[in-house]
């Protein structure tokens, strides 16, 4: 089969034949229609997260069951499905609880193993971890879904407990943040986006954003998202993943607030200076949220085929696998083009 793949960390991903994957007991082969480009599986290719080389990336996926391991109880050939891109093992007391996101033993395409830049990927867990698609929702706008915005979803349902009237602060306006300033005007929120791009900021407005905060140009972010929220954000969400971004976030909420930890803090950057006096004299909570499980896609993906939610608008160019390679490579690159898909099935609008 096709792959792109790469032999050492930083070095640009190649389009070469590899050995097709084997179906693994209790697990299928995805034929992969559709998948994202994330700047998750950047870091991976710099070493900040760490894999075996030489790999493939490719974590948000999409596409139609290929073929079945022993064992698999809901699941055929055939099937239209998407995944989570943390995998359960589907055996331990996390994930019989439904909460295969924590599994000790998970596995995620494109990290633990090879990924989704490839015509064919193997998943673990088949019945704990695939998700079947709605007839409404195409495999490109399913493989947008796998990682930033289940993400921004969970960040903001499950942990952010967002409610309507509510402020939301979203730090940082990529692929997790539009995404979060999406859902947030959904639920009837009143989002404060901030970021230093102002083609991002653009952006966020044009999504529903009530107010931005250009983070270039202010001296104190958390100050103004107050100012603007008039005391402080209910919910806040460092939507990118820097120190200065997390310390901000906390500190322009109100009493009582939640901050949403959703972008990576790796290697230095994993220890930020929270200010913990703020968390206990404002007792305000603090959060982690490490994607979604398949159990809670449905309520998403209900919201998507009545129409509330429209995460086919925050695709910004579709592409063939030949050039995924340099798309990842330069995926850190701002920019408020939305997000990059990888299309391996049928064309689509603005593919290249």
């Amino acid at each position: 089969m096709k792959a792109v793949v790469y032999d050492d960390y930083g070095r640009m991903p190649e389009l070469r034949d590899v050995p097709e994957p084997e179906c693994p007991s209790g697990g299928v082969v995805i034929a992969v229609k559709a998948t994202g480009v994330c700047r998750s599986d950047w870091h991976a290719w710099k070493g900040h997260d760490p894999v075996s080389l030489p790999h493939t990336p490719g974590h948000e996926l999409a596409g139609v069951v290929a073929s079945v391991g022993s064992g698999v109880r809901d699941w055929a050939v055939g099937d239209r499905v998407t995944v989570p891109f943390v995998c359960g093992c589907g055996l331990c007391s996390w994930c019989l609880a439904g909460e295969a996101q924590v599994c000790p033993d998970q596995t995620q395409p494109g990290f633990t193993g090879p990924g989704s830049f490839a015509e064919l990927v193997a998943i673990h867990g088949a019945d704990t971890n695939l998700v079947r698609l709605p007839a409404s929702v195409d495999f490109v706008t399913a493989a947008s879904l796998g990682c930033r915005f289940a993400t921004a979803f969970r960040a903001l349902t499950t942990h952010g407990r967002l409610g309507s009237g509510e402020w939301l602060a979203v730090h940082g306006c990529g692929g997790v943040g539009l995404s979060a300033v999406m859902i947030g005007v959904a639920l009837g929120a009143r989002v404060v986006a901030v970021d230093v791009n102002p083609a991002a900021l653009e952006r966020a407005s044009s999504l529903g954003a009530t107010a931005v905060v250009d983070g270039g140009a202010v001296e104190d972010v958390a100050a103004a998202i107050r100012e603007v929220t008039g005391g402080g954000a209910h919910v806040s969400i460092d939507a990118f993943g820097s120190p200065e971004l997390a310390v901000a976030s906390v500190r322009s909420l109100r009493r009582r607030g939640r901050h949403v930890q959703a972008g990576l803090l790796l290697g230095a950057n994993a220890t930020p200076p929270l200010p913990m006096d703020l968390v206990i004299s404002q007792e305000l909570e603090i959060y982690g949220s490490h994607g979604m499980p398949a159990r809670d896609y449905p309520a998403m993906l209900a919201l998507i085929d009545g129409g509330t939610l429209r995460p086919a608008d925050l695709v910004g160019q579709v592409i063939r696998l030949e050039v995924a390679g340099a798309a990842l490579a330069t995926s850190d690159q701002a920019s408020a083009a939305g997000m990059t898909v990888v299309s391996l099935g049928d064309s689509h609008p603005g593919e290249r």
